[in-house]
C-alpha cells in the first residue's frame, strides 16, 4: 500500500518525497493504527490524511472546525483531480443534502465536516451507510480542556468512533501542543503512546524578532514600503485598533484589507477572498482571522500588539512561509499591550480559566523581554529540551552598536518624580521639550528644573525613549482611565547613578525577498489564472513552485514536471501557458540561463550533540581567540561557547574563573548574590552594571559553589 502511496504523491501533488513526518504518520495510518501527528503549520499535515484517503477504500472523513479551511482544500485537491466536498453552516440545506447522498454514493474520497454536525442523529444516522476508514481529527488540542482553544463539540467525536458499523482509523493533527495536551489527545482518542509522529516545532525558514521601544506607526510604515511586493498579517489585539491601522494604511495606498467578528459575514467573506487572491496584499485583523487559512505565500506577520498566549503567537506566526520560502515573524511591543491582554482575560466568560491564562501571558511577557534565542524559548514552551540557539531569530543576529543613554535616562526619571509620579508620557514630554502648553504653567511644571531639558528633541522622540525605559523596566505604568508612569527600583538605581542604560540603534528593516524578472512575469501569469478560475492564485501554483520554475528553467513538459509542485494534473491544464512564458523570456534574456538561481534559505542542520566538543572550543580559547571569534568560527552560538568554557572550568581543565570573570566585578557580584539570593539570574543581573553579563554571574555562582575559587567568593 505504502508503494501506491508514492505514486499518488508524484502523480497528484508533483512531489518526489514525502516531507518529515509525513512517510511515518502515513505507513501508520495504512498499517491501521490510530495516530497523532503533531507538526508545525505548514509541515504538510493535510498530505499525512489525503494520501491515506486515495489508498483506502470509501470516503475519509476530515474533521475541522475550520470552515475557510474545508473550502481552500477541496478547491486545492479538485485542481488536482481528487473528488472532495464539504458540509457546513455555509451551505443551504439542499445544498448539504445533495452532497450527503454523494458521499453515501461515494462520489467522494474526502469528506470535510464541523464537529458540530456531530450532534444531529440525522447526520450520524447518514454516516453509519457509508464506508469510513478513515478520521482524520483536524485541530486536534481543541478536543482537550488544557489547550489554549477548547472546544466542547469536539467531545462528540468520541461517540463518533462507537456509532459506526466498522471502527475506523483515527489520525489527529495539531500544530500546537504541549506534553499535556498531547497527553489528553491520546487518552481521548485511544491513541497509544508509541504512535506519536512528532516532527518538531522549529521552523526553519521562519525568522522571529521583537521590536522594543521605537515608533510602532513609523516601522510599520517602512517596513510595509520596503515589502510591498509582498503578502503579509498584521494582528492587532482589539477591534479599534484594526479599524484605525486599516484606514491608517489605507490612506498611504496600500492595498490592504481587514477582519474582525464585528464586521458582518459578508464584508467579512469579502475581505477575505481580496487577501487570497492577492487584490490586497496586506491583511490588518484579530486573532478571528487565519484559522484554516492555507495562503501559502505569506511572507510575514506582524503583531501590532502582545498575543495573549504562546500557543496563539506561533499558530498566527506560523501563517507565514507555509511554502517553506524566507519568512519573517515579528512582534512590536509596548508595555502597555500587557494590560490590554490582562483586560481582555479579565472579561473571559470563562472565569475558571483566568488564572491559567494569565500565566500564559506572563510567558509572552517574558518572551518579549529575553536575551536568549527566541527560537529556542518557544520550542522548550512546547517540550523539546535538546536544541540549539537557531542563529537566525533578531536575539542571535543582533550585531546593532549600542549607544550609552544613561544621562538621557536620568533626565526622563527625574521628570517623572519630580512632577510627582502622577502623570502620561505625553505630558512628561512635554515638560522635558519645554511646551507652552497652559496645562503646564496651571500645574507649575515650567518651574521644574527638568523643564525643557531635552529641548533639542521632539516630544514624539521622547515619548518613544520613554516606551523604551518602559520595556526595560526602568519605568512602570499604573492602568487606569489614563495610564501614569511612575519609577521603578531599577529605574531608582539609575538616578543614584548604580547603573548605566545603553539602548540598541534603531532596527534595520529587510526586505524579505530579493526581485526576480521572472518570478515576477510568472506571478502575473498565476495571478490572471486565478482570477478566470476564481480560486487564490496559490491553488494554481505556489511561490515554492514559481522559484522552481525561475530555477529550473524547463522547456518541455518533462523538465517542467520535474518543478516541485507539478503533477500530471497541472501539467495539462497549465504547462502550455508557463512554458510560454518561460521560452519568451529567456529569448529576451539569453544570459539569464545559469544567473537565475532558487534562492535556498539557509537551512540549519540539526546538530547532533558533537561528543567532547567543549574540549574542541577549550583548544581556540587557550590559543587565544575570544568568545566571538569561536563562535564564529565553529558556527555555534555565543551562549554555546560560553556553556563549553563553564564546563571546562567546573571539570578544571585549564580554565580558570578569574579568567572569565574582570575582577572588578568581583565584590558586586557577591553583593549582588547576597541581595539577591542564588535562585534566579534575572534579579542578580538587576543591581549589577549593564556590562556584567548573565555569563560572568553563572561563572561567578559556578565558582563560588568550589568554596571560595575566586578571592573573596567563600559562600557567607
Amino acid at each position: 500500500m505504502f508503494e501506491k502511496a508514492k505514486q499518488y504523491l508524484n502523480t497528484y501533488f508533483g512531489y518526489q518525497t514525502f516531507r518529515n513526518g509525513q512517510e511515518q504518520a502515513i505507513r501508520s495510518v495504512l498499517m491501521g493504527e490510530n495516530t497523532i501527528c503533531v507538526m508545525p503549520t505548514g509541515g504538510g499535515k493535510s498530505i499525512c490524511y489525503q494520501i491515506p484517503a486515495l489508498v483506502l477504500p470509501g470516503t475519509t472523513l476530515v474533521i475541522s472546525p475550520l470552515i475557510s479551511l474545508m473550502k481552500d482544500q477541496v478547491d486545492t485537491l479538485e485542481q488536482i483531480g481528487v473528488s472532495a466536498t464539504f458540509i457546513n453552516s455555509s451551505l443551504s440545506f439542499r445544498e448539504s443534502n445533495e452532497r450527503m447522498r454523494g458521499a453515501a454514493e461515494g462520489k467522494y474520497k474526502l469528506l470535510y465536516i464541523a464537529p458540530e454536525r456531530l450532534e444531529s442523529q440525522e447526520f450520524m444516522e447518514d454516516l453509519r451507510n457509508m464506508e469510513i476508514p478513515l478520521v482524520a481529527v483536524d485541530e486536534a488540542h481543541c478536543i482537550s480542556q488544557w489547550g489554549h482553544d477548547f472546544r466542547p463539540s469536539y467531545r462528540h467525536i468520541q461517540n463518533l468512533f462507537h456509532d459506526l458499523k466498522n471502527p475506523p482509523i483515527v489520525l489527529a493533527l495539531t500544530a500546537t501542543a504541549t506534553p499535556k495536551v498531547r497527553e489528553d489527545i491520546c487518552r481521548l482518542l485511544d491513541i497509544e503512546e508509541q504512535n506519536s509522529v512528532i516532527t518538531g516545532f522549529e521552523r526553519q525558514n521562519l525568522s522571529f524578532s521583537v521590536i522594543k521601544g521605537q515608533d510602532r506607526q513609523h516601522f510599520l510604515k517602512n517596513y510595509l514600503k520596503k515589502n510591498q511586493k509582498e503578502a503579509g498579517i498584521i494582528y492587532a489585539a482589539t477591534r479599534k485598533t484594526v479599524d484605525q491601522l486599516y484606514e491608517r494604511l489605507r490612506k498611504e495606498n496600500i492595498e490592504v484589507a481587514r477582519y474582525h467578528a464585528g464586521m458582518g459575514d459578508a464584508e467579512r467573506n469579502l475581505e477575505q477572498e481580496r487577501f487570497l487572491e492577492d487584490k490586497a496584499t496586506v491583511m490588518v485583523a484579530t486573532s478571528a482571522f487565519g484559522m484554516g487559512i492555507d495562503k501559502s505565500n505569506i511572507r510575514y506577520v506582524i503583531h501590532y500588539q502582545l498575543p495573549k498566549n504562546m500557543e496563539s503567537y506561533y499558530q498566527e506566526a506560523g501563517r507565514a512561509g507555509r511554502d517553506g520560502l524566507d519568512s519573517e515573524c515579528m512582534i512590536l511591543h509596548s508595555s502597555q499591550d500587557v494590560q490590554i491582554q490582562r483586560f481582555l482575560i479579565d472579561q473571559s466568560s470563562d472565569s475558571g480559566r483566568v488564572t491559567q491564562e494569565l500565566e500564559k501571558l506572563q510567558q509572552m511577557v517574558d518572551y518579549c523581554h529575553t536575551e536568549s534565542c527566541l527560537q529556542e524559548f518557544i520550542l522548550k514552551y512546547f517540550g523539546e529540551t535538546e536544541m540549539e540557539p537557531c542563529g537566525r531569530c533578531g536575539n542571535c543576529t543582533d550585531s546593532r552598536d549600542t549607544v550609552d543613554v544613561t544621562k538621557e535616562s536620568q533626565m526622563v526619571l527625574s521628570c517623572v518624580v519630580r512632577m510627582g509620579q502622577r502623570f502620561g508620557k505625553t505630558l512628561i514630554s512635554q515638560v522635558l521639550t519645554g511646551s507652552k502648553n497652559k496645562k503646564i504653567s496651571e500645574l507649575g511644571f515650567s518651574s521644574l528644573s527638568t523643564y525643557g531639558i531635552m529641548k533639542e528633541k521632539s516630544v514624539k522622540e521622547i515619548s518613544d525613549f520613554i516606551e523604551f525605559l518602559i520595556s526595560t523596566e526602568l519605568i512602570g505604568v499604573e492602568q487606569g482611565t489614563y495610564p501614569t508612569l511612575y519609577v521603578s527600583s531599577k529605574g531608582k538605581e539609575v538616578l543614584l547613578g548604580s547603573h548605566q542604560v545603553k539602548r540598541k540603534a534603531a532596527v534595520t528593516i529587510k526586505q524579505v525577498s530579493k526581485d526576480d524578472p521572472l518570478f515576477e512575469e510568472l506571478r502575473n501569469i498565476r495571478k490572471q489564472i486565478a482570477e478566470k478560475e476564481k480560486v487564490p492564485p496559490y491553488v494554481i501554483f505556489s511561490d515554492t513552485a514559481l522559484k522552481d520554475m525561475c530555477a529550473k528553467l524547463p522547456q518541455t513538459n518533462v523538465e517542467f514536471l520535474k518543478v516541485n509542485g507539478v503533477g500530471e494534473n497541472k501539467l495539462k491544464k497549465y504547462g502550455d501557458i508557463f512554458l510560454k512564458a518561460i521560452h519568451s523570456f529567456m529569448d529576451s534574456n539569453p544570459s539569464q540561463e545559469n544567473e537565475i538561481n532558487i534562492e535556498e534559505s539557509p537551512k540549519r542542520t540539526q546538530k547532533k550533540a558533537v561528543q567532547n566538543s567543549h574540549l574542541e572550543t577549550l583548544k581556540f580559547y587557550q590559543s587565544g581567540l575570544t568568545i566571538d571569534a569561536i563562535a564564529k568560527k565553529r558556527e555555534l552560538s555565543i551562549t554555546t561557547i560560553e556553556n563549553h568554557l563553564l564546563l571546562c572550568a567546573k571539570l578544571e581543565l585549564g580554565i580558570d574563573y578569574s579568567m572569565l570573570i574582570p575582577s572588578e566585578y568581583v565584590p558586586l557580584l557577591q553583593k549582588a548574590v547576597e541581595e539577591a539570593g542564588w535562585e534566579k539570574l534575572k534579579p542578580i543581573k538587576e543591581l549589577l552594571p549593564s556590562e556584567v553579563s548573565y555569563f560572568m554571574i553563572k561563572a561567578f555562582l559556578q565558582a563560588d559553589q568550589k568554596e571560595g575559587v575566586l578571592a573573596g567568593g567563600e559562600k557567607g
